[in-house]
């Protein structure tokens, strides 16, 4: 099989590590085969694909579709550098609140599969990178929210040692407790 599948602290949560075969020429991998993912428990069917470019210290996040919009996403980096973050935002979840964070890179070439239900994000630790995605649905804007990325109550460790590139946008997004009341 040409992929190596990893299921996260949060389960539904995987992390995909694509068989990778190189050599003096360069390198050649499957990055996607849906017998091998249904197999493996990511049955999705992917209706979008989306490629990012971003510069040193951006951090992007944490974004999502509301309800009947969810999407879920492969998200792999195929240029430079991250961690990339998924946080459970599905209400009747056990881990409601909680996160995953990976790192990706054009070196270790893994994929991070996060189902529908899930805030993301991610923040930039190279001079630039590119991110390459699938999302189980279309982009709907009146459906596009977003959670503040340095929620106290989610309480992510990013990791980081610099002040982060954010979007207007990104600075004011609400807390966990603004959008879902006191259920964390």
């Amino acid at each position: 099989m040409p992929f190596e599948f990893e299921r996260q602290s949060i389960k539904d949560v995987i992390l995909v590590k694509p068989k990778v075969f190189g050599d003096n020429r360069g390198f050649f991998m499957e990055s996607y085969k849906k017998s091998d993912f249904a197999t493996n428990g990511i049955d999705v069917e992917f209706n979008q694909d989306n490629h990012s470019k971003s510069s040193a210290h951006v951090l992007r996040g944490l974004h999502y579709q509301e309800a009947p919009h969810w999407q879920a996403k492969l998200v792999r980096c195929g240029r430079g550098r991250i961690y990339d973050v998924a946080v459970d935002i599905r209400p009747n979840s056990e881990t409601f609140g909680k996160y995953v964070k990976v790192e990706l890179s054009e070196e270790n070439k893994y994929m991070l599969f996060i189902p529908e239900g899930f805030a993301h994000g991610f923040v930039v630790l190279s001079d630039e990178a590119e991110l390459l995605y699938k999302a189980s649905g279309e982009y709907c804007p009146e459906a596009d929210r977003g959670i503040l990325w340095s929620d106290k109550d989610i309480n992510i460790d990013w990791e980081i040692d610099f002040e982060p590139v954010l979007s207007e946008k990104d600075k004011k997004q609400p807390s966990l407790k603004d959008v879902f009341g006191a259920r964390i």
